[in-house]
């Protein structure tokens, strides 16, 4: 047994030591080291300062502020001012600086953040240059849909859009629905392409490519469309009839209708009963007026009776006329698209306040331009339908699944 005793424990001592051999330390592999770099520079030579521009800063003021004499800044700006726009420091704006480590303040180069687009480099190494790096924008496209609440901007702003969408969708369908009086019942849906910044920063719509909208109970479609030879993109619905009228429903945006066409009329300044041969929608003064349609100024001056005017003849048809203007900023023989300001509000001539007399003529004939049917925009060329149509169809349809919230295909 004395013998029995002795062997276990001998075999025991060398299982151990083979158990020790068998748990032998793998060599580890060298971690290597992650370095990292921004704006093209690599943090292990530079060191990086992020600051804000504050006001009295200028480019020259903060290279002078980070150990450049005054022609050291003079001469980089010479050299850079081709490439960028030195003066353009806005006040609230990010910068950055980079130094180097090897030199004790050496400036290395400034990082400029002129928007959320991207940056520009000042790169004052060997050779002093500059140049701009733009973020890649990527696009990204949904269809929202909503009632209103409150207003179009209201509901647009709790679907988490750029609120310019509202004014875009306001215009568009300008001609059909009064957005002053929008119902809750009412309700649209919008196919937008929105810009994202590396896929993550969002910086707006870059684009409608459809637009609904359930006004009054009644459909309202309105695709954009660039037909063949024509100088931009318009709006047509899911026909191909034009969203846009001819006419704006009155030269200012923002007014307040004192006096209408009438063939008897109190003038309130002579005193006596005359024909008042125009709409007056009063506004502050300065406010701008616009053309109503587009073409060709025909008249523009002062009469003692009408002040400063415009007379501006749309085409073989129509022609209007605004008066008692402050002031005038277009002249005759220029042509003007609808919209475009022509004159500011005011009271000359034969005014008791400031107004804008709108005045309308038909075939030659001065008419109530609130009591005309007017026409829409030039109407699409037939022949151009059939694309249009193919063009619209499967937007129409994305439309209608979001609206129904079935699959329509």
């Amino acid at each position: 047994m004395k013998y029995l005793a002795y062997l276990v424990i001998a075999l025991t001592v060398i299982s151990c030591k083979k158990s020790v051999e068998v748990e032998s330390v793998v060599p580890q592999e060298p971690i290597e080291e992650v370095v990292a770099e921004v704006y093209g520079f690599n943090l292990k030579d530079y060191e990086l300062i992020e600051d804000t521009i504050r006001n009295g800063d200028n480019l020259g003021k903060i290279f002078a502020d980070n150990n450049l004499n005054a022609t050291e800044v003079h001469n980089v700006i010479e050299k850079v001012k081709d490439s960028i726009n030195v003066r353009n420091i806005r006040i609230g704006q990010t910068y950055a600086l980079l130094k180097s480590k090897k030199e004790e303040n050496k400036l290395a180069a400034f990082i400029y953040h002129p928007n959320k687009m991207g940056y520009q480099v000042i790169d004052l190494r060997d050779s002093v240059h500059a140049y701009t790096k733009m973020y890649p924008v990527s696009i990204k496209r949904r269809t929202i849909t909503s009632t209103i609440d409150g207003s179009l901007s209201v509901s647009l702003q709790k679907q988490g859009v750029d609120q310019t969408l509202a004014t875009r969708m306001s215009q568009i369908f300008a001609w059909s629905i009064d957005f002053f009086k929008l119902q809750p019942e009412d309700r649209f849906a919008v196919t937008i392409e929105e810009k994202y910044i590396n896929d993550t920063v969002y910086i707006g719509i870059e684009k409608i490519d459809a637009a609904y909208f359930n006004y009054r109970g009644k459909d309202l479609y309105s695709f954009p469309y660039k037909r063949p030879g024509s100088k931009g993109i318009e709006y047509y619905d899911e026909e191909g009839k034009p969203m846009k009228s001819m006419f704006l429903k009155a030269p200012l945006k923002f007014f307040h209708i004192t006096s209408r066409y009438s063939k008897n009329r109190f003038h309130p300044v002579q005193k006596r009963w005359k024909a008042h041969g125009g709409t007056d929608y009063a506004a502050p003064s300065g406010t701008p007026i616009m053309a109503t349609a587009s073409g060709v100024v025909e008249r523009a001056g002062y009469t003692a009776g009408n002040g400063n005017y415009v007379k501006v003849r749309h085409n073989g048809t129509y022609s209007t006329q605004y008066l008692h203007m402050s002031k005038i900023l277009v002249k005759n023989g220029q042509y003007v698209n609808q919209g475009d300001v022509i004159g500011r509000v005011g009271s000359t001539g034969l005014a008791t306040g400031p107004h804008v007399c709108y005045r309308f003529w038909k075939n030659g004939v001065q008419v109530d331009p609130l009591n005309q049917v007017l026409p829409n925009s030039e109407p699409m060329d037939k022949k151009d339908i059939p694309a249009y149509q193919a063009h619209i169809k499967q937007l129409k349809i994305e439309l209608d699944q979001v609206i129904t919230g079935k699959n329509t295909q």
